[in-house]
């Protein structure tokens, strides 16, 4: 961990956290992974009862009124248990009820949140539909209007805690002729009639969240019910962009910090020629490039908390949060690769959790927008800087600074 990035209150925190997670018992990982849990309530419940989630949110809801670098910590430390913990844990300590702090009601608040960080109900995310979970806009699900309350009709898909959520956050179509950012609304839908968990996934990894699909028919949510306001679902989407791709960052370096470890470990005593294998540097060399990445990874994470946490323009922030959680998952699945390639064919075996930490990671790069639409994000505001930079005269023109920059003739662009 990088310590002087975090506060002497956070870093007591973070000793809350690791006692905590080092309460878990072994058998609880197991039996996720063996999907013999679906859903991890007692981890939730527990981690509520110690007040460990939503640190960055105001305490009158339950939180520790903490910040984004505090936020990445404890996501890392999370995932250390593995990538299903951290991501339950985010789902709705993260994710949902960041969504209803920022863009509720006192009401919404008081009888969603609280409860929640208390670990006294459980929440889930719903926007990822069959048809695709890329195109936001491309939604399907619909919420009609019937005066006192909005009838829900249709699907959502790979929706971690469809099994044991007590309430959805999901995103609807409620003005289908409108501009697609003004079509859609977000509601907070609790689990009643006409909400079905209709199918769970066999998964590679990630085991025990409740991952699923959800069946929304005639469902009566009312009106109160909406997050933030009628067809506003896009602002709610745009800040929840933040908590789930960089928290996604943050908890993907706790998943793949102990492959390293044990890899580490496992290279000092294991000996080949006579000669532990540590000193070789075809092993050592990748040891020091997990490392390094891993350091490089905390970097980023760090960097762009700070942005998060001093308001920097959004559309910076819209780019260093895609950067990051690009290069992040990448990173730290190529951590994992070292990992068991210093290990070799033991490390492919069950006998260690590498092999089950290479699994669950290639989620990483997938979830919460694929790094393929991230590099589109990324591209995207980078142009967008550079054109508003060039305009504005701010930068020296490099292109000129070259024996021959004058040869017009030879700079041929069609």
């Amino acid at each position: 961990m990088l310590d002087y990035l975090l506060s002497e209150e956070a870093l007591k925190f973070r000793e809350e956290i690791r006692c905590f997670v080092k309460s878990i018992p072994r058998q609880m990982i197991l039996d996720m992974d063996a999907d013999k849990i679906r859903f991890p309530k007692e981890f939730l419940t527990e981690a509520g009862k110690r007040n460990l989630m939503g640190c960055r949110y105001p305490e009158k809801w339950g939180g520790r009124e903490m910040d984004w670098a505090t936020t990445a910590m404890v996501m890392e430390e999370i995932g250390t248990l593995g990538y299903i913990f951290a991501c339950v844990f985010g789902v709705g300590a993260e994710l949902v009820c960041d969504a209803i702090i920022r863009h509720g009601t006192d009401k919404q608040k008081e009888k969603y949140v609280a409860p929640l960080l208390k670990g006294e109900l459980f929440a889930a995310e719903c926007l990822t539909e069959p048809r695709g979970g890329s195109d936001f806009f491309g939604t399907t699900t619909t919420a009609e209007d019937k005066g006192d309350y909005f009838l829900i009709n249709g699907q959502k898909r790979f929706i971690v805690g469809a099994e044991g959520a007590d309430y959805f956050l999901v995103y609807a179509k409620t003005n289908p002729s409108a501009k697609p950012h003004e079509s859609l609304t977000c509601f907070i839908v609790d689990r009643s009639p006409g909400v079905e968990t209709k199918y769970l996934y066999g998964l590679m990894g990630c085991r025990g969240g409740g991952a699923g699909r959800l069946v929304f028919k005639d469902v009566k949510v009312p009106k109160e019910n909406i997050v933030g306001k009628l067809n506003g679902a896009y602002s709610v989407f745009n800040t929840m962009m933040i908590p789930e791709r960089l928290g996604t960052a943050a908890m993907t370096i706790g998943a793949a910090r102990p492959a390293l470890e044990i890899a580490t470990g496992y290279s000092m005593k294991r000996k080949a020629f006579g000669t532990v294998i540590s000193q070789f540097q075809g092993v050592s060399f990748q040891i020091a490039e997990a490392a390094m990445l891993l350091d490089a990874s905390r970097s980023m994470v760090y960097t762009t908390c700070r942005a998060v946490d001093t308001n920097q323009e959004s559309h910076l922030i819209r780019r260093m949060v895609s950067e990051t959680k690009k290069f992040v998952t990448e990173s730290c699945q190529k951590v994992a690769h070292n990992s068991m390639q210093v290990m070799g064919g033991i490390g492919y075996t069950n006998i260690y959790p590498v092999e089950r930490i290479v699994r669950d990671l290639r989620l990483a790069s997938i979830w919460t927008g694929t790094n393929e639409v991230m590099s589109f994000i990324i591209a995207n505001e980078w142009y967008r800087e550079y054109i508003i930079c060039r305009k504005a005269g701010t930068l020296r023109d490099c292109e000129k600074d070259a024996p021959e920059s004058d040869a017009a003739d030879e700079k041929i662009y069609e």
